[in-house]
């Protein structure tokens, strides 16, 4: 569970990243650009909200509260940028700028301001996706050796199952040997008994013989 859960997050990332991404050149493109790139950026935005609705199900079955705190921390800020292109499209026509003016008139609210701040935003996403790529790499090695221990475990299993093999096949042969012993004293007894009557009778003939 864990493991899908970081692949919603960086897949969330990614198209976070694709949106604000978008935005920036929705606020300098022209007419035509800047209709394609709201209907992409709305498409988005639906994608994004999908994709944090999946998340949310399986936070809930996640242990801890990590998981779901991180879900409304991704909702708040899909709702900041929701509120961001809102402001872009109120505000759209304060964006058509001429195509030769330099970058370096552009003052602190300018578009180069808010490009600048899409770059940051880009360089946190992709901090974001390091760190989960590394988290990925690290519950891949915590699998690797659980699946090692297992697998030692399984020899370990079959080697006892060998081993029991074996004791109950000499368990076995000691049974049919004390059977074996057990008939043999029985037919000593029976045969005893025998040779003690054919005395007794031998006896009580000779007695007979030498009274009469």
């Amino acid at each position: 569970m864990a493991t899908l859960i970081q692949s919603y997050e960086q897949q969330y990332a990614v198209l976070t990243a694709e949106i604000t991404s978008k935005i920036g050149r929705l606020k300098v493109g022209n007419e035509d650009i800047r209709e394609q790139l709201s209907k992409e950026i709305q498409a988005n935005f639906e994608e994004a909200n999908d994709l944090l609705e999946q998340l949310e199900l399986e936070s809930r079955g996640a242990a801890g509260a990590g998981a779901g705190g991180r879900t409304a921390a991704f909702r708040a800020e899909l709702l900041r940028v929701r509120e961001e292109f809102r402001k872009v499209l109120s505000n759209s026509a304060a964006y058509n700028i001429d195509e030769d003016m330099s970058y370096e008139d552009w003052g602190p609210s300018s578009p180069r301001q808010q490009l600048l701040d899409n770059s940051e935003r880009l360089e946190r996403t992709g901090r974001s996706l390091t760190d989960g790529y590394r988290v990925l790499l690290e519950t891949e090695r915590v699998g690797a050796e659980v699946l090692r221990d297992l697998s030692g475990q399984r020899e370990t299993v079959q080697r006892a199952r060998g081993r029991l093999r074996e004791t109950d096949e000499q368990l076995s042969r000691s049974a049919r040997l004390m059977n074996s012993m057990v008939v043999r004293g029985l037919q000593a007894r029976l045969a005893l008994a025998l040779v003690f009557v054919a005395l007794g009778l031998l006896a009580t003939a000779a007695l007979y013989y030498s009274v009469t």
